[in-house]
């Protein structure tokens, strides 16, 4: 399972869900253009050292990064159509978020596979991208037993 992020415009969010991934074990498409340099001291604060050694893979455009993807395009949107702990996750997923200021456009949403939805009180827009993330991902990984085991269990 990997995390992809589309065009992502703010450091602190970006380095949050990368800290998230490698703590999870996972890897990390970024889809350019980004909106700020990767060596972003608010990008690292977030991150911390935890973002070493993981798998982080840039990709120049969306269309490189279609082209170099495997397993299924999952779209964590407001605008979904299923609720994501109603989705059937598969470990070769691709969780897919969009830009903060603008989510991601009309072409990508086509594109995914599945468009998934977090519910939210009446009158709400949408969650911080990287609490949208930590949420499905861990939901993801739950279901797919996915997640790192605790050195006690192992």
């Amino acid at each position: 399972m990997r995390l992809a992020l589309f065009e992502p415009d703010i450091p602190q969010n970006t380095g949050t869900i990368l800290r998230l991934a490698a703590c999870l074990g996972l890897g990390v498409d970024l889809i350019e253009p980004i909106g700020f340099q990767l060596d972003d001291k608010r990008l690292k604060r977030a991150g911390m050292d935890y973002v070493r050694d993981m798998d982080l893979r840039r990709h120049r455009s969306w269309d490189s990064f279609r082209t170099e993807r495997a397993g299924r395009l999952l779209l964590l949107t407001t605008g979904g159509d299923t609720i994501y702990t109603e989705a059937a996750f598969q470990p070769a997923d691709v969780l897919l978020l969009g830009r903060e200021s603008a989510g991601v456009p009309e072409r990508v949403h086509a594109a995914a596979d599945a468009r998934l939805l977090i519910p939210m009180a009446p009158g709400m827009r949408s969650l911080n991208v990287a609490l949208a993330a930590a949420m499905v991902t861990g939901e993801a990984l739950r279901q797919t037993g996915g997640l790192p085991q605790p050195p006690s269990a192992q």
